[in-house]
């Protein structure tokens, strides 16, 4: 008698999802040693080690794939935390050294935000929707910094946004390219402290230790 049921479902779905996980994966490393333009479907079909068919039965086009590695590349790195402002600079450095962890999925993500600059490249929107909500999320939290005092004067929310993302994306191309020589938590924790002051207390400690 044959089984069926959930658990005679579970084998070849276990199956399915292996397949797949297996083709993201390994487009994950082809598009960021050769790009999504120049890493072909035969490439990632190669790296995955199945045949061409079954790589298109999973993923018919290649623009699926590549939405499902940037899918993964965001399920794998957490985005900007939307957790109480005092706690902002431990959540960026934290997951900056998290990355630090995973650098192929960094370059693959430095490689196709330049990719997607070009008019009509399947990532575009991606990328257009991702910087709009890490933006979204951060500008709320230096409003509320500048509200209890704590955003140094002449700092504007929304430049202060801009920037930390935009030296986020480059710190960390400069990483991949001189891993020895650059310290991207380090840049970024020094880039924030001149963004936000310390409370009357860290002041205070800071001082003392000063003197």
């Amino acid at each position: 008698m044959r089984a069926s049921g959930p658990a005679a479902r579970r084998g070849p779905y276990a199956k399915s999802e292996a397949r797949r996980s297996a083709i993201v994966a390994a487009a994950m490393r082809v598009f960021s040693q050769h790009g999504y333009r120049s890493g072909s479907l035969r490439d990632v079909a190669a790296e995955a080690g199945m045949s061409m068919s079954t790589l298109m039965h999973h993923f018919p086009r290649k623009d699926d794939l590549l939405l499902a590695v940037l899918a993964e590349r965001d399920a794998l790195g957490a985005g900007i935390p939307t957790s109480d402002a005092d706690d902002l600079i431990d959540h960026i450095v934290a997951q900056a050294r998290a990355n630090e962890a995973i650098p192929g999925l960094v370059a693959l993500y430095s490689v196709l935000a330049a990719e997607a600059t070009t008019v009509g490249h399947p990532a575009r929107p991606f990328f257009v929707t991702r910087f709009e909500r890490m933006r979204g999320q951060l500008v709320p939290i230096f409003e509320r910094l500048r509200a209890t005092g704590r955003l140094r004067d002449g700092v504007d929310p929304g430049m202060a946004a801009d920037g930390l993302i935009a030296l986020w994306d480059g710190i960390q191309l400069r990483w991949l390219l001189q891993p020895d020589e650059v310290d991207v938590t380090g840049q970024l924790r020094s880039h924030l402290e001149l963004l936000i002051a310390p409370t009357p207390d860290e002041g205070r400690k800071v001082a003392s230790q000063d003197g």
